[in-house]
């Protein structure tokens, strides 16, 4: 089940560059960005609400909370650059130098969580590095 949502992960991630490069036309990327994070949050907080799981709130550990808090800002500092890049840049340049996000996860996940990094994920990193140049230049 998690391939279909990772599927369904990188089909919505598509429709959000093209829907933010068309809606960014004349909008400062920052205003584009807090924007984009209101709906976000209201669909976010509504799953939540709809599913009923908001009572786990209170059993989130001190360190669940340090290190969510962590991503949350990650992920801001990542919109507000892409939404920049986005604004002055092509789509079809952007997001392929966005997606190297899939290398730097791999050596990370190598570095950090001491996950396995194999040949096939070394040729892989090499392929999608050389790709990404390839498209871009």
């Amino acid at each position: 089940m998690w391939a279909v949502f990772a599927v369904l992960s990188a089909v919505f991630a598509a429709l959000t560059s093209i829907l933010a490069k068309i809606g960014i036309d004349g909008v400062n990327s920052n205003l584009a960005t807090a924007i984009r994070t209101v709906v976000v949050v209201v669909m976010a907080w509504g799953v939540v609400f709809l599913t009923h799981t908001g009572n786990g709130i209170s059993s989130i550990s001190r360190k669940s909370w340090i290190f969510l808090i962590l991503s949350g800002l990650a992920t801001g500092a990542s919109w507000l650059c892409y939404y920049r890049a986005l604004q002055l840049g092509e789509a079809s340049k952007v997001v392929p130098i966005d997606k190297l996000s899939v290398v730097i996860t791999l050596v990370l996940a190598f570095v950090f969580l001491h996950e396995q990094f194999t040949a096939k994920s070394a040729i892989g990193c090499i392929l999608i590095g050389a790709g990404t140049l390839f498209m871009v230049l």
